[in-house]
């Protein structure tokens, strides 16, 4: 009986004492520990091929200083070269311009195709997706490889189809051998490759859009046009913004499309792009000094192409 008492009142165990919360200066500290391991990664990875590339672009760097002659210091007389070759500014135009029609063109493609899968079955989006997924995967030569089937002059598919639909000139027609059809087809081929992607992230965005905003809309008058003007459109548009400055950087760094199609066509002088003209300075050449000073200034051509977008995305982080 005693035991019984004793145990009904006995005195609860005092709860835990709450752990203080951490100062925001604790906070700050724990989140630069947690992030450093990544910057030290990145810093390594890219900052030191990055900084060997400032320093080899003052610097008269060929084949001698690969097999250990000290380089000599140039300064500015690599960027005077590549910037008094004529070739050079062939080369970024030709960049400049397919980068831009080829980044427009993918996402053109790819918003349409994306908008295309809203309205069509789930099945069907689903299949679609899955045909897309499997071409975006597969590996650059081996989309360079059909794509020169496809094209080959003598037994193409493309040139016998175009004959049998009366345009009898196209029959055996070396595609390779024009720069404007070179491009052509060199365009065709990258966004090919490229237009999956922008049709996965749209068609993620629009999905996740609300649906009685479209209903309401269409129960206004509101048409198609429309509801993609003024709904879909400003919903998607950090999405757009985003694939655009990705399209736009991989597009002007195109490299192994267009140095494995010149093996075909005969005319690589007609058909470089910078990427192509730093690998003929650089690799080809053994004038490594030059080819750094020519990629520094694809790099600032690439920054001058895609701030906008950067900054564009900075204002809508900022705007969140």
């Amino acid at each position: 009986m005693s035991a019984v008492l004793s145990t009904s009142t006995s005195t609860p165990s005092p709860a835990p004492a709450l752990e203080a919360p951490r100062s925001p200066k604790a906070e700050r500290r724990l989140a630069l520990v947690l992030v450093l391991p990544a910057v030290a990664i990145v810093a390594v990875g890219l900052g030191y091929p990055l900084a060997r590339q400032v320093i080899m672009s003052f610097q008269r760097f060929g084949l001698a200083q690969q097999f250990g002659q000290a380089p000599e210091l140039v300064w500015f007389d690599n960027y005077a070269q590549v910037l008094g070759d004529p070739a050079f500014w062939a080369s970024l135009g030709r960049s400049v311009g397919f980068c831009l029609a080829c980044a427009a063109a993918t996402v053109v493609v790819g918003t349409a195709g994306a908008m295309l899968l809203t309205q069509v079955r789930r099945s069907i989006a689903v299949a679609v997706q899955i045909v897309m997924l499997v071409a975006w995967a597969m590996p650059v030569l081996s989309s360079l490889q059909v794509f020169q089937l496809l094209f080959d002059p003598r037994s193409g598919v493309v040139g016998w189809t175009l004959g049998q639909l009366g345009a009898e000139g196209m029959v055996g027609y070396n595609w390779l051998s024009d720069p404007l059809t070179f491009f052509a087809v060199a365009g065709l081929l990258i966004t090919w490759m490229s237009v999956p992607l922008v049709v996965f992230m749209v068609y993620a965005s629009v999905t996740q859009l609300d649906e009685s905003m479209m209903e309401a809309a269409q129960l206004d008058g509101a048409d198609a046009r429309q509801r993609f003007v003024h709904i879909v459109a400003p919903s998607v548009a950090p999405v757009l913004l985003l694939v655009s400055l990705l399209q736009v950087i991989w597009d002007l760094r195109v490299f192994t499309q267009i140095h494995i199609l010149q093996q075909s066509s005969g005319i690589t002088d007609q058909t470089n792009v910078l990427g192509t003209f730093v690998y003929q300075i650089g690799l080809s050449g053994g004038n490594y000094g030059v080819a750094s000073a020519a990629a520094m200034v694809m790099l600032a051509v690439s920054l001058v192409l895609t701030w906008r977008y950067i900054r564009a995305l900075l204002t809508e982080g900022d705007g969140r």
